[in-house]
């Protein structure tokens, strides 16, 4: 079990790691201009010069797909950010205070958690002008239920505790408690929380970009480029293949981070 855990986790570390690699070297180095248009080029198959192709515009596949990779890193990142700085002080505020607080906030919750994820996005992207802002605010709103489910249910598990009423009886204030003495041993399942929902985030926003509600042209986007490819599936696989499988790669990869570090602090509590 032991080593099933760390493969899971190792195998996580270096995906995650690999693709943002990736993202890194694409800010200093892409082989070619990726708005860039060949006509003459296009629909080329991958070679030498183009390593994953051309698309319908001559464009190299391979440029396209680096950039977009900070799209979807940025996304991730921001939409965490919101999410879990909103997580808290929900979560907190529910697990720490208690009674009405506790059930009024959880009930916001519920309902947020009732709406399909999708559709809660679509519709507040829809609501105000497509863009890579509005579709990251609009994912970091989403990502607040999960958040302040898991940083309540340790603020209850860790409340009554013993070092916790130590520290109250010893004059302890809110703050005190609360960062000190609590948050530290709800680090573990947020971390969890967060690179799964990581994952969820580039997926949504793959899915905004592919029905032309996320990042707007000609900026790339590895949704925007599957959508971009579905004419031309039987004509040029590559195209489509390209996006696809990054995707495919950044989502098992967070996946399996969360998974693995989730196995690991299991096997030690």
């Amino acid at each position: 079990m032991k080593s099933k855990t760390k493969s899971t986790l190792w195998i996580g570390i270096v995906l995650v790691a690999i693709l943002f690699a990736m993202m890194i070297i694409s800010f200093v180095y892409l082989p070619h201009d990726v708005n860039e248009m060949n006509i003459q080029s296009r629909l080329q198959a991958p070679g030498d010069v183009h390593w994953f192709g051309t698309d319908n515009f001559g464009r190299d596949i391979f440029s396209r797909v680096m950039e977009a990779s900070r799209t979807a890193f940025a996304v991730g990142l921001v939409s965490v950010a919101i999410g879990l700085t909103g997580g808290f002080v929900i979560g907190a505020t529910a697990g720490y205070v208690g009674r009405w607080a506790d059930e009024t906030l959880m009930r916001i919750v519920d309902a947020l958690l009732a709406f399909p994820g999708i559709l809660l996005a679509l519709i507040l992207v829809t609501v105000f002008e497509p863009s890579l802002f509005q579709t990251m605010i609009a994912i970091g709103i989403l990502s607040i239920p999960n958040f302040a489910r898991v940083i309540r249910s340790g603020f209850l598990q860790f409340k009554q505790a013993e070092f916790v009423r130590a520290a109250r009886g010893l004059g302890a204030g809110h703050g005190t408690l609360i960062f000190r003495h609590m948050m530290p041993h709800v680090i573990s399942p947020v971390i969890v929380a967060a690179s799964l929902s990581f994952s969820t985030a580039i997926l949504v926003e793959a899915a905004l970009s592919y029905l032309g509600l996320g990042v707007q042209p000609p900026d790339p986007s590895w949704g925007r480029m599957l959508n971009e490819s579905q004419s031309y599936i039987s004509k040029a696989p590559w195209f489509a293949l390209a996006p696809g499988l990054f995707i495919t790669l950044t989502v098992l990869g967070f996946n399996l981070l969360g998974d693995g570090i989730r196995d690991l602090r299991d096997q030690r509590a």
